[in-house]
């Protein structure tokens, strides 16, 4: 198990793996979808610190201190069109106008 995983992470990845098999699939992916599983419920408890795939930084501070994917996040909550492709500045400006 990687680093980091508690005992309730471990039991929850054998479990889905084991249940992933029983209803038909390979071993190989298996243990991805249960590993997939076990890092998201990581992941949305605040478990890790992946920057990238959430946060939103101090709501206290403007938009400018924050990083390119803290404003991306906030842009994807406001559902704004086309923040894959924008640089900070032009989120900045999005984020504004919104």
């Amino acid at each position: 198990m990687p680093r980091g995983w508690s005992k309730h992470d471990e039991e929850m990845y054998e479990a889905v793996k084991e249940s992933s098999m029983d209803r038909g699939m390979d071993r190989g992916q298996a243990e991805e979808i249960a590993a997939r599983t076990v890092n998201k419920h990581r992941r949305l408890e605040g478990r890790t610190p992946n920057k990238r795939t959430q946060g939103t930084g101090n709501p206290n501070q403007g938009y400018e201190n924050r990083t390119r994917d803290e404003l991306y996040n906030i842009a994807k909550e406001k559902d704004i069109q086309g923040r894959s492709k924008m640089t900070k500045d032009q989120l900045v400006h999005a984020l504004r106008g919104h």
